[in-house]
């Protein structure tokens, strides 16, 4: 079965598309969180960030860069917010690998919120962590 984004590049549901060339699709998202809130997904199907091969997430952040880029000089935006959610405990919804581009705007408006809350360091050994986190990367 479809993901919902595979739908749309496909034509099946309707967007509002923003951008769209041979490999990346951006359009507004219809529950935004800010005026500008949009997703930037290649139209080729993969799962999420980590599955993603490297040439694909360059041309989405390519995109992503562009377009909060006219968020900032066409709608004012004074930041942007851009993230990708990996797997349902991060909160991706749907299963297609998209990034979110969110125009920030003075005053606050809109429902995002992102909130980070420190642990208490003295609770991780630091040097074994990289160590473990660095024998785990792949080239």
């Amino acid at each position: 079965m479809k993901d919902v984004f595979c739908r749309i590049i496909e034509g099946e549901l309707p967007s509002s598309k923003v951008y769209e060339d041979d490999d990346v699709l951006a359009i507004l998202d219809v529950s935004p969180v800010a005026k500008g809130h949009c997703l930037v997904m290649p139209k080729k199907h993969y799962r999420d960030y980590l599955s993603t091969p490297k040439d694909t997430l360059h041309k989405v952040m390519d995109v992503a860069q562009r377009i909060g880029q006219a968020e900032v000089s066409v709608l004012g935006a004074k930041g942007i917010n851009i993230l990708t959610n990996v797997g349902e405990m991060a909160g991706q919804s749907v299963p297609h690998f998209h990034v979110h581009v969110i125009p920030r705007y003075l005053g606050g408006e809109g429902g995002f919120q992102l909130t980070m809350k420190s642990l208490d360091p003295s609770t991780l050994d630091l040097p074994v962590l990289a160590e473990s986190i660095s024998r785990g990367i792949k080239e």
